[in-house]
C-alpha cells in the first residue's frame, strides 16, 4: 500500500502581510530577488501549510501552481510501471518546486510529495511564468536554481548505484538538515525506504548504527540530529558534490539547520 496521501490537503496560513513577507525571505530565491521583483511577488504569494506525505503533483499532471518551500521539504520522486519509487532530489528553502514551469512544459515525469511538514508558499504557475519572462535576478537565480538540482539529481543517481545505505541515508539526512530550521525532522523509516527506494530493514538497520555511534536519535518517526560532524565523516562524497555546486551558484546564501538568508531589504 502506498505511504502517499493523493488527496489535496494544503491549509491557507493567515498572516499579517509584514509577517508574510518576513517567512517567505526565509526562502533563498525570494530573499534573493530585488525589491520591484518582491512587491509584484508578494501579492500572489499565498502561504499554506504542507502535511507530511502530501503530494503536490503526480507524474505527468498540470502543474496548476509552483511552491516556495521555508520550513517544509519536497521531495522528487521517479515512480516506476510497478509502483516502486525512488528519490531523485530534495527542495527545501534553496528553492522553489516547479521549475517545468519556466523550463517549457507544464507537466513532468516525477511526482513531488512532502518530505517534512512546514510552510511554503504556493503562486499560480501562470504568475510565477510571466515574472521569469521578464528578464531580470528572479529569472537568472531560478535558472541557477535549475542547475544546482540537476547536479542534485544526477549525483542521487550516481549514490543509489555505487554506495551504500548508511552512506545514502547520511546524504539524505544531511541534505534535509541544509533544508530546515531546526534539528528535527519527523519522518517514519517506511517513507525514508521509499524515498530512497531501498528496503525497509536496510533503513532500519542503517538508523539504529547511526543511533548507536550518537549521530541521531530516532523514535516513532521522530528523527533528530544530534551530531552532524559525524554524519559528515560517514557520508560519501556525493553530499559535498551537491552542496559545493549549491555554494557555487548561491555564494550569498549559507545552507544549514538555523541558517537565515541574508537579503538587502
Amino acid at each position: 500500500m502506498s505511504t502517499f496521501e493523493l488527496a489535496d490537503r494544503t491549509l491557507e496560513v493567515k498572516m499579517a502581510p509584514s509577517a508574510a513577507r518576513e517567512d517567505a525571505l526565509q526562502n533563498h530565491l525570494l530573499a534573493g530577488v530585488s525589491p520591484e521583483e518582491l512587491a509584484r511577488l508578494l501579492p500572489n504569494l499565498q502561504p499554506v501549510t504542507l502535511t507530511l506525505g502530501h503530494v503536490l503533483y503526480e507524474s505527468g499532471e498540470k502543474m496548476d501552481y509552483v511552491y516556495f518551500p521555508t520550513t517544509s521539504i519536497v521531495s522528487l520522486l521517479y515512480i516506476m510501471e510497478n509502483g516502486s519509487t525512488a528519490e531523485i532530489g530534495v527542495v527545501g528553502n534553496d528553492g522553489l518546486v516547479g521549475i517545468a514551469i519556466f523550463m517549457g512544459g507544464n507537466t513532468t515525469p516525477n511526482r513531488a510529495v512532502v518530505q517534512s511538514a512546514g510552510i511554503a508558499f504556493k503562486m499560480k504557475s501562470a504568475l510565477m511564468k510571466d515574472e521569469f519572462t521578464r528578464g531580470g535576478r528572479f529569472h537568472n537565480l531560478c535558472l541557477r536554481y535549475t542547475q544546482a538540482l540537476i547536479t542534485q539529481i544526477s549525483q542521487t543517481a550516481v549514490c543509489n548505484r555505487l554506495h551504500s545505505v548508511d552512506q545514502q541515508l547520511c546524504r539524505w539526512l544531511l541534505l534535509s538538515h541544509d533544508r530546515l530550521p531546526s534539528n528535527r525532522l519527523i519522518m517514519t523509516q517506511d517513507l525514508i525506504a521509499n524515498m530512497l527506494g531501498v528496503r525497509r530493514e536496510g533503513i532500519t538497520h542503517a538508523a539504529k548504527r547511526l543511533q548507536k555511534a550518537g549521530y541521531i536519535k530516532y523514535v516513532r518517526g521522530d528523527m533528530t540530529i544530534l551530531n552532524r560532524k559525524g554524519l559528515e565523516a560517514e557520508v560519501c562524497e556525493c553530499y559535498q558534490v551537491v552542496r559545493s555546486e549549491y555554494d557555487r551558484l548561491f555564494p550569498q546564501h549559507s545552507l544549514g539547520a538555523g541558517a537565515n538568508p541574508k537579503h538587502p531589504h
